[in-house]
Parts: structure tokens; sequence; C-alpha cells
């Protein structure tokens, strides 16, 4: 660990096959897949996830949304942190051993290549004991070397989210999304490097909080002290199924800690300890010590799953599911703006007729890959005229077109007069409200 007025204490976890590890790796591949392939899928013609921060637009598997769908990202932020509240409770801190990408970037990369280069837990802390030789300066800086291409390829997959996979790998992306990446490729790197474990100790706020979600029915990693103690070496304690003090659960750890001490804010329940175990206990003929497990089994009461805090999590995120379903079944495929022309009130033709010009926004949030046509019509203005270029867009495409409203001169209008501009693309209507002026005296009314 980091002591702030001390120096650095480092961890060499030992590498550790088992149940938990198998798991874990086919979630890390899992996860990979969607980092790596999400934004390379083409899904009518964009990427399957692109969130394009500067058009304001945010692509996900074939929908396309906009900030008029604020409400929806709003209820999709809600999902993802009620879901954190609600897994925690029933199985604690499954995200940091199973889906944070420090996590899953050490264990997929980083701990693999130290182990093809500098060699096991006992190797390498030989020779870093014995300072700097020869041998361990090339294998350091064959590792970095190693490190910082790592890094420079997950930022490169994780600026893709943003930049778009073929415009940054091909060299089309701009300087700013290069030297985001540069940022993020330097961050994993010296994370990689040096700061590792000491993310989750003293700057990940997830560790802190996690006290506030769990309770002593959520699961954690437990020590069965009760068939553990006395530990000591030996045959009497390989008999009778008490800890061989092999430290072997201490070893894989790569927080650096001993779960033999009880649950402690650095464990983040990777279950490397529990495989680690398993290993030496099964070969004796016992089960393991340390397991899944909860403060209420420890105490010998039945866990419960369903209590009054999963329950009302549960309860929300299914509203939530309900409410984005909802919303996204209703939801108009295309978005609609009108504004008045910049510097335009009201015209009087030479026939006495009234005319304003508008200007009409529409945007095709449509994922079919055919040109979608939209009518506009208007409604609330007796024999008025419209005028306005027909709209023809591509999925994601955006255009404005001058809207002229023209009202023949017996139109007995206040000076100032709402009206209805309908938009419809056959799947779904729009109704926009703007205003129309007229010469009419300010506080006149119709007849």
């Amino acid at each position: 660990m980091l002591g702030f007025s001390h120096t650095r204490e480092w961890v060499y976890p030992q590498s550790i096959k088992g149940r938990f590890m198998t798991i874990r790796r086919w979630t890390f591949l899992g996860l990979h897949l969607l980092l790596l392939a999400a934004p390379w899928v083409m899904i009518n013609g964009y990427p399957a996830i692109l969130i394009d921060l500067p058009a304001r637009k945010f692509y996900h598997f074939g929908y396309i949304f906009t900030p008029s769908d604020s409400i929806i990202l709003l209820l999709l932020l809600w999902f993802a942190a009620f879901s954190l509240f609600f897994f925690t409770a029933i199985f604690g801190r499954i995200w940091c051993g199973y889906a944070c990408p420090q996590t899953v970037f050490l264990e997929s990369w980083i701990r693999p290549v130290e182990l093809w280069i500098e060699g096991d837990r006992l190797t390498r802390k030989r020779r870093d004991a014995r300072g700097w030789t020869f041998d361990r300066a090339w294998r350091k800086a064959a590792k970095w070397t190693v490190f910082m291409a790592v890094s420079v390829f997950l930022a490169m997959a994780m600026m893709s989210i943003f930049a778009g996979a073929r415009e940054l790998w091909t060299g089309r992306a701009g300087p700013v999304e290069y030297s985001l990446t540069a940022i993020i490729a330097l961050f994993w790197f010296w994370d990689f490097t040096w700061f590792r474990e000491q993310f989750c100790n003293y700057v990940c706020p997830y560790a802190r909080f996690q006290s506030a979600l769990a309770d002593d029915e959520s699961l954690i990693i437990t020590y069965s002290t009760e068939r553990g103690e006395p530990r000591e070496a030996g045959k009497k304690a390989a008999q009778d199924g008490r800890c061989i003090d092999c430290n072997k659960c201490v070893a894989v750890c790569p927080q650096g800690i001993d779960i033999r001490d009880g649950f402690q804010l650095e464990c983040i329940q990777c279950a490397r300890c529990i495989d680690a175990c398993s290993s030496v206990m099964n070969q004796l003929g016992h089960p393991t010590l340390v397991a899944y497990g909860s403060v209420a089994e420890e105490q010998g009461r039945k866990p419960r799953r369903w209590r009054p805090r999963t329950f009302v999590y549960g309860t929300l995120l299914l509203a939530i599911m309900v409410a984005v379903g909802v919303l996204v079944a209703t939801r108009v495929p295309f978005e609609a703006t009108v504004n008045r022309a910049p510097g335009s009130l009201y015209i009087t033709d030479e026939d006495g007729s009234t005319r304003n010009t508008y200007l009409l926004k529409i945007t095709n949030k449509d994922p079919s890959p055919e040109a979608i046509r939209y009518d506009i019509s208007v409604s609330g203005l007796d024999g008025a005229e419209v005028i306005s270029q027909p709209v023809e867009l591509n999925t994601a495409e955006s255009q404005t077109v001058p809207l002229v409203v023209r009202v023949p001169p017996d139109s007995q209008l206040d000076r100032t007069t709402e009206f209805e501009v309908s938009v419809t693309d056959g799947d779904g209507e729009i109704i926009l409200r703007p205003t129309f002026k007229t010469g009419a005296e300010i506080g006149s009314t119709s007849p």
C-alpha cells in the first residue's frame, strides 16, 4: 500500500486458476467484445455505440437519441445508479471484482504480461529485492513498453466510442480527439505501472459508500473462523480441516490484504482467495475456508436476499424499466423545432395579405435506411397559405427550411395569434405552437 508518509509497498499477486477465475475470464471476454466490437459494428450506416458530443447525438444499437430525449437518458442514468444500489445490496462489490475497467484490464492484459516477462510472484519479488541489475532493467523496460502499447490500444478503443472507430483508427479524427486519447493512454500507463490497487484504496469512491449500500445480508467474501481457527502448519490442522497457514490466499490477493482478518475496505471481492483456498483444502479433503457468504450467515442466521431495501431498489428499477419502455415505444422518430426568421416580424404584401417567415428544423431519428418524407401543415389560422419546400431526410440527417405562412387581407387576427404547425412522417406527429404577427393595434381583438 501507499502510506502518504512512507514509501510504496508493492503487491505481487500470484497467478491462480479456479472456478471463479474462469467465470471472471468469460465475463472479461464479453466486456472486451462490447468495448472493441461495438464501435465497429454498423447499424443503418452508423456505429452500434457512438456518443457524438459535438453533434449532441447518442447512437445505441440502431436508436438515435438527441437532447429532446433527455428524459430517457436521465431515466437510464437513474437505472444505472439504482442497479448499483440493488446489486451491491445483494451481491456486494460484484462491480469491482467482475466489471470495473481497472480490474478487467489488469487481469486481462497486465498480469499476463508480467507473468510472461518477469515470472510469477516469488521470482519478481526476489529480482526486485536484489536492486537494479541488467536482468531486472531489461525486463522492466520490456514490460513498460508493452504496457504503453496496451495503454494506447485501450485508450483508442475507449475513445472510439466518442470519436468513431473508423475515423480514429485511420487518422481522420481531429486533434482534440487524439489529444484526449493521449491523456487517457498516459493515465492507464501510470495506473498499470504504479498506481494499481491504490486507486481502489484511496481514490475510488465506491469503497467509501459501499457501507451505506450493503448490510449484514449482502454477499461478501468471508473466512470461516469457526472451522479455520486456530490456524497452524502441520498434519493436525490438515486432518481437522483447519487453516494450515499456507498464506496462499494472501499471496494471490491483488489488494495485498489478508482475508482471514475479516472484511476489509480494500477487498474488491474478486474471489481469487476463494480459488486459492479451494485449491489447497480440496487436496486435503475439506471444503474451502474462504467463500462467498454474509455477516448474517456467520452469525448463524438465514440470509435474506429480498428485504426492504432490495425490494425498494427492485421496485424502482422495474418502474424505471417500464417508463423507459413506454417512452421508447411512444417516441416520435424525428425532432422538429420552429423559430421566427431572424430580423423578421411580419410583412404586408401589395394585395393586403400578411405573411410571417419562420425557420423549421427537422432531424430524422428513424433508424430505417430509407429516406423519410415529412408533411407540414398549419391550423388555427383561417384561410392560411403555407409555403415550404419538400423535406426528405435520411437517418440522422437534419435540415432547416424556410416556412412562410400567409393569411388573406380579410383575416381579422389579433396582433399576436398562436397557431399550430403540424409535422408528420406517417408514423408520428409533432405539434409546434409559434405565434403569427399582424399589424393590428396593440390590445385589439378579433371579432
